[in-house]
């Protein structure tokens, strides 16, 4: 009896420990909020479901814990007093750590500052280098309309050569990034959600420039199903 019980506690503090290292302890505020609820929310099979909520009501603060195996992007969703459903919401990589969300009502999504996700520290390192393309080409697609509005063809032509050439340099840049983090999620989120449509030796180089922990990841399963369907 007393070796059964030794075994059943090793069992029982050994799932303690291990319940205790998947869980992701997600704090925040969200400044100027009164009334609301709070939804934690990821995708699964391909749809959006909610893990959690919260009611708020004068406190602003949150507070969620949720068991998280591996990093995954997950979603933080505000609906107001009213009703509102904000288009806003923000997404950020979740992982078995304290990882803390401050933010406003008002700019719910781009006052957003997470701490605590190495992933996502380096999603927004990408996201940094990839808006300079995109501010290019907000640019270019202004001057193209006011091109064509002014019957300059030639120039809009030109236009449109230049925006090509930017996104294709976006396009070698998420490759590029995702080359140089190969020991984070992070890499094959990109390939798959960003670039997805890249030429399969792209995607074929940096699936196979992957560690082995990454490959195995759910990210990595998933560029490895993208090569897979794209070979057929």
């Amino acid at each position: 009896m007393y070796k059964f019980l030794t075994i059943a506690a090793t069992f029982i503090l050994l799932i303690s420990c291990s319940s205790k290292e998947n869980k992701m302890t997600l704090t925040g505020n969200v400044k100027e909020l009164k009334k609301g609820t709070l939804y934690l929310q990821k995708i699964e099979d391909s749809t959006l479901i909610t893990l959690d909520s919260l009611v708020i009501n004068g406190n602003s603060s949150f507070n969620f814990s949720e068991t998280v195996l591996e990093p995954e992007l997950y979603y933080l969703y505000l609906k107001i007093e009213n009703g509102i459903l904000l288009d806003d919401r923000i997404a950020f990589f979740a992982e078995s750590n304290p990882i803390n969300i401050s933010t406003t009502l008002d700019n719910f999504e781009v006052d957003a500052k997470i701490t605590g996700s190495i992933n996502q520290e380096k999603l927004v390192m990408y996201n940094k280098i990839i808006d300079r393309y995109s501010n290019q080409n907000l640019e270019l697609i202004e001057q193209q309309f006011t091109a064509r509005k002014s019957g300059n063809d030639s120039l809009a032509i030109s236009i449109d050569k230049t925006q090509k050439s930017i996104i294709a340099k976006k396009y070698l840049a998420t490759i590029s990034f995702a080359l140089t983090n190969n020991d984070f999620e992070v890499a094959p989120y990109l390939m798959v959600n960003r670039v997805n449509n890249s030429k399969l030796k792209y995607l074929d180089s940096v699936y196979n420039n992957l560690t082995p922990k990454i490959k195995n990841s759910k990210y990595g399963k998933d560029l490895k199903s993208l090569i897979i369907a794209r070979k057929k």
